[in-house]
């Protein structure tokens, strides 16, 4: 048995969140180890560089003793007592850094050992008087000493250069394979998310086409109905020779099957429309917590990354994550701008007195930049209406006059004309205008006329303006020609 439609929606974003969530740990897990490597090397690093400056002071010490025998100068014995602390300072840090690994531990012991033999040596020599033949003997019995502790020392930096190697391969693994997490994350974001906008807008267009079923057997019942309606006021007024014309004889000639089947039809689409809209409602609640919150997740990811490592980030690596960002950013646009058309036109409506000048005024103030002029000829009605709807309709006819104008200055115009029932508005601006091939594109939902690269914007703005004001029993269309500016024209009901 297939499943139903809210149990399809939950279950894609059950694993939508999953997936998203796997790859966000992977990233996560990636960059944790590349740091930890990256510290473990420079530790590595630390210890042969204390290894070295042990082994140099060791050998300064040795050559002070013997400047001072062999020139009988005594000013060598100052550098050598200065060195026995500092190589000291050495070999305690070489112990601290060191223990985390017992063979080194075990090799800094027995290096300790020949340290306070070697310098208590090198002492015993610098209170000897100064000769040549003092050097000669202090060289070789000192020899082997000298021998054994570089001997040591080496041991030491060898080993540390066994775990360096290590530590580097292991390092290039996790920098090599980060941004490749990171990417594949992007990639299975964006993967995951124009799926389920596949479906949505399936999802949509299905009841868009319930709608125009239903909008068709409602004209199919009142033409029946005025037939039926005619023929009998005819038969009121003493007309008992009036018949169905012949081309309606068909269309009427079972009425009581025909008007059940109707009744019928009516029920069933109007029982979809409504399980239909429930759906749309749940998943608009679904959609935005659950599929928002793992790409706001991934965003705080990315900036993480850009916080705590700033060093280790290559231009390549940046580069990427700015262009995750921006994908990031853009799918939730879009999540957003469908969820409105979705709901457009099925909210409650507020009606109240609406000074349509004063809301122009706001709508001004809010979307058009200060270098734009906008007119307004001749003073704008008030009516009773649902404000919201119609500030919607403003707010995005408005801000695309001055979004998409060619130059960073333009002017904008609004004008109003009374039709009876209904005002007709016309925004009019002076901007590129619209090549009357593209002026019902611009209607279709995700449809741009411009690259989005150069002006950014998800195609949906000018899809819910033509739903609410059909949804207000209006219309709307646009006169323009290519380069002359171009008018929004739509009628709004008293």
């Amino acid at each position: 048995m297939g499943l139903k439609l809210n149990t399809k929606i939950i279950l894609g974003f059950v694993i939508a969140v999953g997936v998203l969530l796997l790859t966000s740990a992977v990233s996560w897990y990636s960059i944790q180890q590349l740091g930890f490597y990256t510290r473990q090397v420079e530790h590595t690093y630390r210890v042969l560089e204390n290894a070295s400056s042990l082994r140099g002071h060791v050998r300064d010490a040795q050559s002070q003793v013997r400047g001072y025998l062999l020139l009988n100068d005594s000013s060598y014995l100052p550098g050598f007592y200065e060195s026995m602390p500092v190589a000291q300072a050495d070999y305690q840090m070489l112990q601290l850094l060191t223990l985390d690994n017992p063979r080194q531990q075990a090799r800094l012991d027995t290096l300790h050992n020949r340290l306070e033999e070697e310098f208590a040596f090198l002492k015993r020599w610098s209170q000897l008087p100064p000769s040549t033949s003092a050097v000669r003997r202090l060289v070789r019995e000192d020899r082997n000493r000298q021998l054994a502790l570089r001997q040591m020392i080496t041991r030491v930096q060898d080993d540390e250069k066994v775990l360096l190697k290590e530590r580097h391969r292991r390092q290039d693994f996790f920098e090599n394979t980060t941004p490749l997490a990171i990417v594949v994350s992007a990639i299975l974001a964006t993967l995951i998310v124009a799926w389920l906008f596949t479906k949505i807008n399936q999802e949509l267009q299905a009841n868009e086409q319930l709608q125009f079923q239903l909008q068709r057997t409602n004209a199919d019942m009142a033409y029946r109905i005025e037939v039926v309606e005619t023929l009998a006021n005819r038969v009121m007024q003493g007309d008992y020779t009036a018949r169905v014309a012949e081309q309606d004889q068909a269309s009427l000639g079972n009425l009581a099957a025909s008007l059940n089947h109707m009744t019928h039809t009516l029920d069933t689409s109007f029982t979809a429309l409504e399980n239909r809209n429930r759906e749309l409602d749940q998943f608009a609640y679904v959609a935005s917590h659950d599929l928002k919150a793992p790409l706001r997740g991934i965003v705080t990811v990315v900036k993480w990354i850009e916080d705590e490592l700033p060093h280790e980030l290559s231009p390549q690596m940046r580069q990427y994550l700015d262009m995750m960002k921006g994908r990031l950013h853009r799918l939730e646009d879009l999540i957003n701008g469908l969820l409105a058309y979705a709901r457009a036109g099925r909210t409650e409506r507020k009606l109240e007195d609406v000074d349509v000048q004063q809301l122009v005024a706001e709508v001004t103030e809010l979307v058009v930049p200060p270098t734009f002029q906008v007119e307004i000829p001749a003073p704008l009605p008030v009516l009773h209406t649902d404000r919201l709807s119609l500030q919607q309709v403003l707010t995005n006819i408005i801000g695309n006059a001055a979004k998409y104008h060619h130059r960073p200055d333009g002017r904008i115009t609004v004008t109003v004309r009374d039709l009876g029932e209904c005002f007709e508005f016309r925004v009019q601006d002076d901007g590129p205008g619209i090549a009357p091939q593209f002026q019902q594109k611009v209607f279709l939902m995700f449809q741009t006329l411009r690259d989005r690269n150069t002006a950014e914007s998800t195609g949906i703005g000018l899809s819910i303006v033509k739903r609410i004001v059909e949804e207000q029993k209006g219309s709307i269309r646009i006169e323009s020609e290519a380069g002359q500016g171009a008018a929004f024209i739509f009628t709004w009901h008293k």
